[in-house]
């Protein structure tokens, strides 16, 4: 990995939501390829720390910066808080997002549509518009943002808002590539399948993850560190310098588009 990435070495990055699952585990390895890394978390400052520490103790640079990400404002002042304590931002991935909960189409209100919007769409664009100018400045960037397997297929039962916000998410990697193209940055996103993190403790029970096992090819769920690679690739101008407005699919199998 080192080899393969070594244009990552120095390159300055802010992963939101990275105290846990994938985002924590993308912030590892980044330390691994020899990044200076800002860590994001809002409520799980403890497990944040831990990322921070496992990051140091591989020779990365480790900075935490705390925001809730249903704020759009606060998004904006994470990414400007790491943008200025690095000196610029290379790489950011938007990784925060959740599905609030699970509630019938039925019973949505505005407060609970809301709720979900503001953390998995409005975070990200305002995170990507705070992003965008450092990157335009320095020349280069890239962007990877998080979607989701649901945006393919619109969801498990009571996550239609949660898929729906994705597919947003999607589209926006594509559109935003087109528009900062010109500046030197790249848009991709990773899409992560059934992937045991906090998320599905939270969320699915294990009848439920039972269930989607059985529709994987592979016969078994990812694991946060399975994702990585996806995002090392999007990352490394040596490696993915020509891929710009792509989804890469990391499911097992589950979903072949």
């Amino acid at each position: 990995m080192d080899a393969m990435n070594s244009d990552l070495k120095g390159k300055s990055i802010l992963i939101t939501g990275a105290s846990t699952g994938i985002g924590a585990a993308a912030a590892r390895a980044f330390a691994e390829a020899g990044c200076r890394v800002a860590i994001h978390y809002n409520a799980s400052v403890n497990r944040a720390e831990e990322v921070a520490a496992d990051v140091r103790f591989a020779g990365g640079e480790a900075f935490l910066v705390g925001g809730d990400f249903t704020s759009s404002a606060k998004a904006r002042e994470v990414v400007k808080g790491a943008a200025e304590h690095f000196g610029g931002l290379d790489i950011l991935i938007n990784n925060a997002g959740g599905l609030v909960k699970r509630v019938q189409v039925a019973d949505v209100d505005d407060a609970f549509f809301d709720s979900v919007m503001d953390l998995n769409v409005r975070s990200l664009v305002a995170a990507s518009s705070a992003a965008v100018p450092y990157m335009r400045r320095a020349g280069h960037g890239s962007i990877i943002n998080v979607t989701s397997i649901a945006a393919r297929h619109g969801g498990g039962n009571g996550a239609v808002l949660y898929a729906s916000a994705k597919g947003f998410v999607s589209t926006f990697t594509r559109g935003l590539a087109k528009e900062v193209v010109k500046d030197g940055i790249r848009v991709n996103a990773v899409s992560p399948g059934v992937i045991t993190t906090p998320f599905h403790e939270r969320y699915s029970t294990p009848a439920m993850l039972e269930s989607f096992k059985a529709t994987i090819p592979m016969g078994r769920l990812g694991t946060a560190e399975e994702c990585v690679g996806a995002f090392l690739f999007l990352a490394s101008d040596s490696l993915s310098g020509y891929v710009t407005g792509q989804i890469i699919e990391v499911n097992g199998g589950q979903y072949m588009p």
